[in-house]
């Protein structure tokens, strides 16, 4: 094999490695859902997770996803209870939600911890557009919330 193949079949070979590791995010749909600790309405339930939580996918069965939540803890949900929407949680005690991605730009909120806003775009510049559900629209740093 050729160095330019060889390069090539390296390249294909990450790009694949990436993708199995790439974060795919779900979230909480209509109302509060129970995350249960096996893939099963009779298994133990461990945790009520509200409306908007995000969770990332890290299995999915016919009617059930294996998530974690924000704090790493892992959990079974049915499949019927999330949706493709996406959302981040706050992660720091007070997250500024500013008008523009840039540290001195205006505050136009101060968000708290917990609090889930809808992901609308990733900057890619460390700064994720959100809204906050009274409809404010803002920029936070991708260090101040999870589920990015």
């Amino acid at each position: 094999m050729g160095i330019k193949a060889a390069a090539a079949l390296s390249a294909t070979l990450l790009a694949a490695a990436y993708s199995l590791h790439a974060a795919e995010y779900v979230s909480v749909a209509g109302g509060p859902a129970i995350l249960y600790d096996a893939p099963s309405l009779k298994a133990k339930k461990l945790f009520v997770a509200s409306r908007y939580l995000p969770l990332e996918q890290i299995v999915s069965l016919d009617n059930w996803i294996k998530v974690r939540d924000s704090s790493g803890g892992l959990a079974w949900i049915e499949k019927r209870a999330v949706s493709g929407r996406r959302f981040v949680e706050a992660t720091a005690d007070l997250t500024a939600m500013r008008q523009a991605p840039e540290e001195n730009a205006a505050v136009l909120a101060q968000i708290k911890k917990r609090v889930a806003l809808e992901r609308l775009e990733n900057t890619g510049s460390g700064w994720l557009k959100v809204r906050h559900q009274d409809g404010v629209t803002g920029y936070v740093r991708m260090g101040d919330v999870w589920g990015g």
